[in-house]
């Protein structure tokens, strides 16, 4: 059985926005992008404070329901 990423960002709720979850807690619910990426940072998944957080890295997010584009 393969292991998940430690992050997965679940499909669009009905009301809006994606459920993330960083190694099976609840982090978060994320309306874009960007919240996804604060999400993250202050999980400790940036390098630094300032710099991106990859969103499209395989190894470290799965995003189920549709990609990073997906929010509706």
């Amino acid at each position: 059985m393969a292991a998940h990423p430690p992050v997965i960002v679940y499909p669009p709720s009905a009301t809006g926005g994606r459920r993330v979850t960083v190694h099976g807690q609840i982090v978060g619910l994320a309306h874009g992008r960007g919240e996804v990426a604060a999400l993250l940072r202050a999980a400790g998944f940036a390098p630094g404070p300032d710099e991106a957080v990859e969103l499209d890295r395989p190894g470290l997010i799965e995003w189920r329901g549709g990609d990073l584009d997906t929010w509706e």
